[in-house]
This record gives C-alpha cells, sequence and structure tokens, in this order.
C-alpha cells in the first residue's frame, strides 16, 4: 500500500501565523518525512532555509482565492517567491476567466508563470462544473504546468462532501493525464487521503499531516504487531 506520509505538502497558510509556527511547520516535516512545506509568500524564505540541508520541496500559494490579481502582479508575485527560493508555485487559476470562457486569456497567464518554475494550477474545482473541471485541467496541462490542484483552504466544499471532490480529483486525473493531480482541504483523516489518492490523487495538500502521519505510524504498528 502506498505510503501517504510520503504524498503529503505540509500545510500553513495561516494568515496570522507566527515564526516560531512557522520553524515549527518545517520541523514536523522534517520529522515525518512529508513532501515539502506549503506556505504563504512572505515565509518562503525562511521555510527555504529550515530545509536547505533537506530533499523536501519549498512551494508557495500564489494568489487565493480566486486567482483574481493581474497578470503582472501573478508575475512579480512568483519571481519574488522563486528569488526566495520557492521550489514549486500553488498558483490559482483566475477562476472568473475560465467561468467566462476567456480560454485564450487563462492560458496565456498560466503559461508564462509555469515558465519560471514547477507549477501546480488550483482550479478551484468546488466552483465549477464537470465540463469547467474537464477544460480547466486540459488548459492547465496544455499551459505547462506539472500537476493540476484541486483547491485551497476556501473551497467551497465542506469536509462531508469529500466524496465529491474524490469525484473531481478523477475527472481531473482523466482529462489531463499527464499532470500529477493534488487534492487539498478539509483533508484531515488517513481515510480521507486514500480516498483522494484511490481516485487518482498524486499529491495531498493538509494542515492535519501530523495527525495523518501519526495516525499511518499506529497502523503500522498494529500490522507488525
Amino acid at each position: 500500500m502506498k505510503k501517504v506520509t510520503k504524498t503529503i505538502d505540509h500545510t500553513n497558510i495561516d494568515p496570522e501565523a507566527t515564526e516560531a509556527e512557522i520553524i515549527k511547520t518545517c520541523d514536523e516535516a522534517k520529522n515525518y518525512g512529508f513532501r515539502g512545506v506549503d506556505v504563504n509568500p512572505e515565509w518562503v524564505s525562511l521555510v527555504a532555509e529550515e530545509l536547505k540541508e533537506t530533499k523536501l520541496k519549498v512551494i508557495v500559494l500564489i494568489d487565493p482565492p480566486m486567482g483574481l490579481s493581474s497578470h503582472k502582479e501573478r508575475m512579480d508575485a512568483c519571481k519574488r517567491a522563486v528569488g526566495d527560493g520557492a521550489d514549486e508555485l500553488d498558483v490559482v487559476m483566475n477562476i472568473i476567466d475560465l467561468k467566462y470562457e476567456k480560454y485564450d486569456s487563462v492560458l496565456e497567464d498560466l503559461s508564462e508563470i509555469c515558465s519560471l518554475a514547477d507549477t501546480k494550477v488550483i482550479i478551484g474545482s468546488g466552483f465549477l462544473t464537470d465540463e469547467e473541471i474537464k477544460k480547466a485541467s486540459e488548459l492547465v496541462q496544455e499551459a505547462g504546468a506539472i500537476c493540476v490542484k484541486t483547491a485551497t483552504n476556501k473551497d467551497p466544499l465542506e469536509r462531508r462532501q469529500l466524496e465529491e471532490k474524490a469525484r473531481h480529483v478523477k475527472m481531473m486525473d482523466q482529462s489531463a493525464p499527464d499532470l500529477l493531480v493534488k487534492a487539498s482541504a478539509k483533508i484531515r483523516t488517513l481515510e480521507d487521503c486514500r480516498m483522494m489518492i484511490e481516485n487518482g490523487a498524486d499529491i495531498i495538500g493538509a494542515s492535519s499531516g501530523v495527525e495523518i502521519a501519526e495516525e499511518e505510524l499506529e497502523e503500522q504498528k498494529n500490522e507488525e504487531a
């Protein structure tokens, strides 16, 4: 069975997070062997310093929750993040442009961003129809991203609707077969993670990484007993 812990982007995008809390997030990621640490732009240089002796990814969230900043503002934010040490950009697609079928604009914006660094594009699947999810995933693949991602912490899907998120993950995986798929927002347990992975998720974004990892460790102990 795939080890869930290694798929987790350990996330702390609390706007009120302190330096000590971000360092704690990094320490947890190193201790449990997560995939990387995902933070807001102001913390990228600190996270890069904390993770410099590891193989963990430094990941930055750009332009939540709807991707509505201008292209220049988005590019500037991404360039700063890369300069500060980000390995991956988790950037929100302009969801309004997608809904108004401004596909050329969406593609041009994302293509330039993807040229800067490995990019995971957040499509906000909870805001979209099935057809929009499919189209968004195709655009993300065309733009040259490495991954298509469901949502930020502002996903309109509630936790009780995780089965719907899993359905979105499957659609994204089928619509962009060359990309990784990241499932995130309100994923809090080992069972939640496995539901997403079974439907095609390669990466899990979660702020509950420690609890999930402890669940997995406990399960392994019980199997070995």
